[in-house]
C-alpha cells in the first residue's frame, strides 16, 4: 500500500492562511489503513483547525468529506458541490490523489495534507515498512522474494556491503541486512546454486525516463 504521514499542524495551517472556506477532503484506501487522512484523521483535522481558527479570532469554514479513492477520478464527483462552496481543497491522500484531485477540478487551489513517504506493508502494532521501490523490473524472483533495491540501504544486486555485522544493517542494529535475508532464503530453499553475479541495473524502467505508463485496454484481464 502507498503509505502517507499527516504534515506537521503549524505546516497545514500556514498552507491555509487567507482562505476563509475550506474543504477537507479525505482518501478511504491506504492511507486509511496508514493513519493519515481517512474519516477520523479527516474529522480530528477539522477540529483542530476550527479550535485553532477560534482561538485566533479568524474567519476559517470548514466542510469535511471522505471519498473512497481520490486517485480515481470518477470518485471525485461527489465532492463537487463542496468545491464550489470552497475556496481551496485540502487533501489528506497520496500526492497521486492530490494530483488527480487538482486536474479534477482545475479552477481551485488544491493542498497537500500528508507528505507521501512509500510503498510499504503494514506489520502489526501500527508499524509499516518499506516493502518496494516501484522500479519498474521486478527481481524478486532472484532474490526469493526480498527486494535489495529498498531493502537494502544502498540498494546492491551482488551481496552485502562491508559495514554488514551480525546479519543486521550499518545504518541500525535494528534494520536486518537485506542481502543476509535473501542468502539464508537461498539456503532453506536449497538454491544457493542459483546465486548470480549482476549486472548494472537498466534504471529505465524506473524514474529514469519520465512518468510512466501502463496502457490495457478496456475489458482486458
Amino acid at each position: 500500500m502507498i503509505v502517507g504521514q499527516q504534515k506537521p499542524f503549524s505546516e497545514i495551517k500556514g498552507m491555509l492562511k487567507g482562505y476563509k472556506k475550506v474543504l477537507i477532503a479525505g482518501c478511504g484506501t491506504c492511507v486509511t489503513v496508514t493513519f493519515g487522512g481517512g474519516r477520523k484523521e479527516t474529522t480530528i483535522l477539522a477540529t483542530s483547525l476550527r479550535i485553532a481558527a477560534h482561538a485566533e479570532k479568524s474567519e476559517l469554514e470548514i466542510r469535511e468529506d471522505v471519498v473512497p479513492r481520490q486517485c480515481e477520478a470518477r470518485f471525485l464527483e461527489r465532492l463537487k458541490d463542496n468545491i464550489k462552496w470552497a475556496e481551496a481543497v485540502l487533501s489528506l491522500a497520496c500526492g497521486v490523489g492530490v494530483q488527480t484531485l487538482a486536474e479534477t477540478y482545475p479552477r481551485i487551489r488544491v493542498l497537500p495534507g500528508l507528505n507521501t513517504s512509500f510503498i510499504g506493508r503494514h506489520f502489526e502494532g501500527g508499524i509499516f515498512q518499506e516493502y518496494c521501490g516501484a522500479c519498474g523490473d521486478c527481481i524478486l524472483a532472484k532474490t526469493t522474494g526480498i527486494c535489495p533495491i529498498v531493502r537494502c540501504a544502498k540498494s546492491l544486486l551482488n551481496g552485502p556491503c562491508g559495514g554488514s555485522q551480525g546479519g543486521k544493517c550499518e545504518v541500525s542494529k535494528d534494520t536486518d541486512c537485506a542481502w543476509q535475508l535473501i542468502y539464508d532464503r537461498l539456503k532453506e530453499l536449497n538454491l544457493l546454486d542459483r546465486w548470480e553475479i549482476w549486472p548494472p541495473k537498466d534504471w529505465s524502467t524506473s524514474w529514469h525516463g519520465g512518468p510512466r505508463k501502463l496502457v490495457k485496454e478496456i475489458g482486458e484481464a
